[in-house]
């Protein structure tokens, strides 16, 4: 069979398996947060939390949860790791640098798990069990809480009341991510990934380190989070060791991003409305994905950096998947790709991973780009604008603005300031035009929260564990919080009736709109940066 046959192949499989979790994952995930009833479980949770699940709250004080809750974890996170030698299953490995800590906390309850460390080597298993594995669960719960708000603005009418964090945060974990990711860890355990409370295991008389591998693996993937247990991440044969898991992961990367399409469907009352961002989503994702494979395949030196037991199909799905989204796993090395290959990952996230993007965070991220997109349409046609019954006047589009132009502004002030500093050369692994590219392919990462990296660039001294802490906390929160108060603003308007004059939004031409849309903010952006970048590069 041919590389490409097998390759459309993987392909087809991998749709089909989508199409198949599409609409039971989705109605499921639309049940979860709109049941009235409380699980055994859950309630014990809100009875040792003192919360009342009952009580819904203001858009701002669901921001406060959202950061406060936040800000604890990272604390928390922090503390576990500096304190590693008094825990269990450290092997000898020592508390965790000062510097390190503090970007790991940060990258972790951010969703990012940029990774400036070894992790066979700095973490222990308690740290890595307790700490960065818990973090994968509730900041992918975060995500889904958020998305669920401003679904919940679009629907409710007339109130200033969200839903209440701590319920949907609960849900989300036990209801959504923790099923998924036991079973996805068992799946995982039967096609050949390893599971062990052991620091290493003699191959041929040499020692390769290990670890509970699968359990991590699953959320890894399954909350968009990227992280490895072991430094070569998913390219690793004991995270990955074959077609079927690459397959798999792939997979589970992708299913709830995929299927909160048909989730907001469902909870505005219009499943149409869910199939058109799909369709966006799909269509971005696979341009993408045709040119990743097509410049990696027509390459000077096509398999450099690409795992051989996957190919240049394998790595190029892989790559499409863990940049379109927000997980950050890579199982192939995209600093070794083409400049259009490693320049199509990085537009990937500079579209704002919302093909399909994160979970929760591609929802509500494409659902702004649509605030946007209608917004452009009234300019057009001197109308105020409208969506989902909802008219979009100044403090909506200001809020919409503000979540799309907060990762531009930190990545594009951290990668500038960067590229100037005397110190920086030094870190890079290539000059020119492939140097520039790891600056802002770093920065890019860290900003849109997605974790993966060119793997050029030694991002370990101070300048960078702090800037880059701070691209990751401005580029996950302030979104969040305009995200917030735009549901809030949004759920407390009347419904618009629908008459002559209203843009219907579940045909192509609002898919086009959109589309346009999301193509014409990333490219009046980051055109010139990425012109001096991977486009140079491509063109030499």
């Amino acid at each position: 069979m041919s590389p490409l046959v097998a390759g459309l192949l993987q392909v087809g499989i991998l749709f089909a398996a989508l199409a198949v979790a599409y609409r039971p994952l989705g109605d499921h995930m639309a049940r979860v947060y709109t049941a009235k009833g409380h699980l055994a479980l859950e309630r014990a949770v809100y009875r040792f939390a003192r919360i009342n699940p009952d009580a819904e709250q203001k858009w701002s004080t669901y921001a406060y949860g959202v950061l406060g809750f936040s800000f604890a974890g990272i604390v928390f996170l922090y503390v576990v790791q500096r304190l590693q030698s008094l825990l269990p299953f450290d092997f000898d490995r020592g508390n965790v640098g000062p510097g390190t800590a503090f970007n790991t906390a940060i990258s972790f309850v951010a969703n990012t798990n940029w990774q400036s460390y070894v992790p066979e080597v700095v973490m222990g298993h308690a740290v890595q069990m307790i700490g960065l594995t818990v973090q994968n669960f509730v900041s992918a719960a975060v995500g889904l809480a958020v998305a669920v708000a401003l679904v919940r603005g679009f629907v409710r009418h007339q109130t200033d009341r969200l839903g209440n964090f701590w319920v949907d945060l609960t849900r989300g974990t036990v209801r959504i991510l923790l099923p998924i990711a036991f079973i996805g860890a068992i799946v995982l355990i039967a096609l050949g990934v390893t599971m062990s409370l052991k620091s290493g295991v003699d191959v041929d008389g040499q020692v390769v380190a290990n670890a509970p591998v699968a359990s991590q693996e699953a959320i890894k993937e399954l909350g968009t989070n990227g992280g490895g247990v072991l430094n070569a991440n998913s390219a690793h044969p004991f995270e990955n060791p074959n077609e079927w898991t690459n397959l798999v992961e792939v997979f589970l990367i992708l299913v709830i991003p995929v299927a909160l399409t048909r989730t907001f469907g469902r909870l505005v009352g219009n499943a149409r409305q869910g199939h058109v961002l799909l369709g966006v989503m799909g269509v971005i994702w696979s341009a993408m994905l045709a040119v990743i494979w097509a410049a990696e395949a027509n390459g000077v030196r096509p398999l450099e950096g690409k795992e051989l037991r996957f190919g240049i199909p394998g790595s190029a799905i892989f790559a499409d998947a863990t940049t379109g989204t927000s997980t950050g796993a890579v199982n192939s090395l995209h600093d070794s790709y083409t400049g259009l290959g490693g320049g199509a990952a990085m537009l990937n996230m500079l579209f704002g991973e919302m093909t399909p993007g994160g979970v929760g965070t591609g929802l509500y991220s494409i659902l702004v780009m649509a605030v946007i997109a209608m917004f452009l349409a009234g300019l057009m046609v001197g109308r105020t604008p409208e969506y989902l019954g909802k008219k979009l006047g100044r403090r909506e589009v200001t809020a919409a603005a503000v979540s799309i132009l907060a990762m531009p502004t930190v990545l594009l002030a951290g990668a500038g300031i960067a590229a100037v500093l005397p110190s920086t050369p030094a870190a890079l692994n290539n000059p020119g035009e492939h140097g520039l590219s790891e600056i802002l392919y770093a920065y890019a990462s860290a900003s849109n929260n997605n974790g993966s990296a060119f793997g050029g660039i030694t991002a370990t001294s101070d300048w960078f564990q702090s800037s880059l802490g701070l691209c990751m906390l401005f580029g996950r929160f302030v979104p969040m919080i305009a995200v917030l108060a735009l549901a809030g603003s949004l759920a407390a308007q009347r419904k618009v009736p629908v008459t002559a004059g209203t843009l219907p939004t579940t045909g192509p031409l609002f898919a086009t709109l959109l589309t346009g849309a999301i193509v014409l903010v990333a490219a009046l952006t980051f055109v010139p940066a990425l012109a001096l970048g991977p486009i140079a590069e491509a063109l030499l």
